[in-house]
């Protein structure tokens, strides 16, 4: 990216102060600066505009400020056909920092190309950005990234359960949308939401909640790593459900048997799923009264599967946790871990000993190269300027989950708005947000199977974050386009079925 021209505009028309840390919070502000970048060998002009934007209460009061990264392509003279796409991480507790500089945006990490840190740490451009086809908001709740509390005058402070919690984090988000289409003059353009991991919960509740206090209809929905979005699937199913992730991961590392090993991983993953379904599934439903020789031929196939001992699958009565297989995968052939949201990546522990890793080796990983390069290039290639510590991770805890219906919320706005499609993306080594949670989730999605031709899965060979392997960024973005694409209505079309 050649940055042509910078253009700063700080407006800073409020302010509070943090009394922790001594640091003004700058409460409504903006910086905009101009800059270029090659997708899929075409050049694109683009500003960035990063700031603060308020979140009101009833009575006009700014309760809150939310740091934002707003790009928007250059020379678009009518935003009513060009999408918006309003991008949101999870945690609960963690910045945009995630899929802002390493998926959809049009700067991306000094990585290797499987994703792990090197440095100098930094920037690049990012040459398969959706910005080509869409204008990119990445949004930081309150608590992440610089967005704050802006607590009143005096010794009171506000309650903390308007922000944290599933309900109260999709209200008023819904309303600081409404601010920023309102701002930015983009009631006219498609809409979408993305979200990764505990972004997906809130994306989901999102669909509903702007839809009915909003008045506000989307496009698409883009579920990345989606967690359960309120769609239950403990004891036998949650069970059941971990063996096609095993196997996965198993045969990344080359252990499975040769007959297994020889084939391509989503050749063989279907016939796991099937197994998994089928086989293991009725048989822990049946519990302690499983007939002892069936339990031992379902034990001899899940080792097969997955790379962990009959005896061990036997002695854990064929409920092998998630925490001892990253911590006994690799047990006797290396001594090490495997990590959890991507066990490509390898912990080094205490001891070889244990029933689980010491640290999670994928995001001690990450947060090597992220941290430096977002510090960086939001001073530097966006000036924003403050003293704030960006949160990487914020202080959002006890988190209130009681009440998650965002799995319904999802499926409700999906039959109120014909117009509205939903895309699942997984990567087949996260060990966290299964990938076959993931196919679940969107079978039980609509039980009425009405909607399946609005509902779409891609799978990729890597993790929770699929898209630091490069040749996923590359195919997980032109995912993302083409559902763009496709999801946006014929002009003219009506909204009915």
């Amino acid at each position: 990216m050649k940055k042509i021209s910078v253009l700063m505009i700080f407006l800073a028309l409020l302010s509070a102060e943090v009394e922790a840390q001594n640091v003004e919070i700058p409460v409504d502000t903006t910086v905009v600066t101009s800059h270029r970048v090659n997708i899929n060998g075409k050049r694109i002009d683009y500003t960035a505009t990063t700031g603060m934007q308020p979140v009101w209460n009833d009575d006009g009061e700014a309760i809150a400020s939310l740091f934002y990264t707003y790009y928007k392509r250059e020379g678009i003279a009518d935003v009513k056909n060009r999408p918006l796409v309003i991008s949101f991480n999870g945690g609960p507790g963690s910045a945009s920092v995630w899929m802002h500089i390493a998926y959809t945006g049009p700067r991306v990490l000094e990585i290797d190309p499987e994703g792990f840190p090197i440095q100098p740490y930094g920037t690049k451009e990012n040459p398969h950005s959706i910005l080509d086809i869409a204008d990119i908001v990445y949004v930081n709740p309150v608590n992440t990234g610089y967005s704050r509390i802006i607590e009143p005058k005096g010794e009171k402070k506000r309650e903390r359960d308007q922000f944290f919690g599933v309900n109260a984090d999709v209200s008023y988000l819904a309303k600081w949308i409404n601010t920023f289409v309102t701002r930015n003059n983009r009631w006219l353009s498609p809409k979408y939401l993305i979200g990764e991991s505990y972004g997906t919960t809130r994306v989901s509740g999102l669909a509903l909640e702007l839809q009915n206090s909003q008045w506000m209809y989307l496009n698409g929905v883009i579920l990345v790593s989606p967690t359960e979005i309120g769609i239950e699937r403990d004891g036998p199913v949650e069970i059941a459900n971990r063996l096609p992730y095993f196997t996965a991961a198993a045969w990344y590392h080359n252990i499975l048997p040769e007959d297994l090993q020889k084939r391509d991983l989503e050749e063989l993953l279907p016939e796991v799923e099937q197994y998994a379904i089928n086989e293991v599934l009725p048989a822990l439903v049946k519990g302690g009264f499983l007939e002892q020789e069936r339990k031992e031929d379902i034990a001899a196939e899940m080792a097969r599967y997955s790379g962990i001992s009959k005896d061990e699958i036997l002695q854990h009565n064929l409920e092998v946790p998630f925490r001892y297989f990253w911590k006994d995968l690799l047990r006797d052939q290396k001594g090490l871990s495997v990590g959890r949201l991507d066990s490509r990546y390898l912990g080094l522990d205490r001891k070889t000993a244990g029933d689980s890793p010491d640290y999670n080796s994928e995001l001690t990983s990450w947060l090597h190269s992220f941290t430096p390069a977002i510090n960086h290039y939001l001073s530097n290639d966006l000036k924003f300027k403050t003293d704030l510590t960006y949160y990487m991770f914020g202080p959002v805890h006890p988190w209130d989950r009681s009440r998650d219906n965002t799995g319904e919320n999802l499926r409700q706005a999906m039959a109120q708005n014909p117009n509205l499609d939903v895309l699942i993306q997984s990567g087949y080594f996260d060990g966290a947000t299964t990938y076959f949670n993931a196919k679940y989730t969107m079978w039980q999605l609509d039980p009425s199977g009405k909607m399946q031709d609005r509902l779409s899965f891609k799978g990729y060979r890597s993790g929770h974050m699929m898209y630091l392997r490069n040749e996923d960024l590359k195919k997980a973005n032109d995912d993302v386009r083409e559902f763009i694409l496709n999801s946006m209505p014929k002009a003219g079309a009506p909204a009915t079925y």
